[in-house]
């Protein structure tokens, strides 16, 4: 089977989207990319969570021709492939429609960098997307997705701040493997809970100062980062 172990650890990361409730029904998907062969492995479509097997998985270029596979590709495939060829240090991408994050996108607002916990994943707000025109949406819809995540993410480092909310639409997360990108999709969700709850309790929070944020964020990432073993 091509890319065995790549479609293996793609298939845990979509059913772990399952199993923290990130997702319902056929929702989501995910997805990662072998660097050395330039191919992306990524969930079928409309296929229920609980019939993926890894030979089910979908391999493609990165221009989204199927190279390997008998079912079709997600339907988000053009955005993960768009953000695999802009942002070169990921190795993974996750989209999830779960509540809380999906409501900050809605609402088109990002979801500022309140407390520790945000700090620990994300050096700043998650930020959101500029809204799509008609023009876009009634284009090559997908692709256009990821052009306004790439637009938004000028300036920023992607690594950095692994998530991103398209306005009106709902999140897309990355990170270095498929498990690590639905580890922080798994956060952002808790993140969103979190920050929603915390302007309802006080709308005018200024969150963390910068001092506190760049202490949690680079005692987890970075070359003195001083969490775990």
């Amino acid at each position: 089977m091509l890319l065995k172990e790549l479609r293996t650890s793609v298939l845990e990361a979509n059913l772990e989207l399952v199993k923290r409730g990130l997702v319902l029904y056929t929702f989501g998907n995910a997805s990662g990319i072998d660097r050395e062969q330039g191919l992306v492995v990524i969930k079928p479509s409309g296929v229920d969570y609980e019939e993926l097997r890894p030979e089910y998985m979908v391999v493609t270029d990165l221009n989204g021709k199927i190279v390997d596979g008998k079912l079709k590709p997600s339907s988000d495939l053009d955005t993960h492939t768009l953000l695999y060829r802009e942002f070169p240090t990921i190795g993974a991408v996750v989209h999830t429609h779960s509540e809380y994050a999906t409501s900050f996108a809605q609402a088109g607002l990002p979801i500022p960098a309140l407390g520790t916990t945000h700090a620990d994943y994300f050096h700043g707000p998650v930020p959101v997307t500029s809204v799509l025109t008609d023009e876009a949406i009634g284009g090559r819809y997908v692709h256009e997705t990821g052009l306004a995540i790439v637009e938004r993410f000028k300036g920023l480092d992607p690594l950095a701040i692994p998530a991103v909310l398209v306005a009106g639409h709902a999140p897309f997360c990355w990170g270095p493997t498929p498990y690590e990108a639905a580890h922080n999709a798994v956060v952002l969700e808790a993140v969103a809970r979190m920050a929603y709850r915390t302007l309802t309790l006080r709308a005018s929070s200024e969150g963390v100062s910068q001092a506190l944020l760049d202490r949690h964020y680079h005692r987890k990432h970075g070359a003195a980062a001083t969490y775990g073993q």
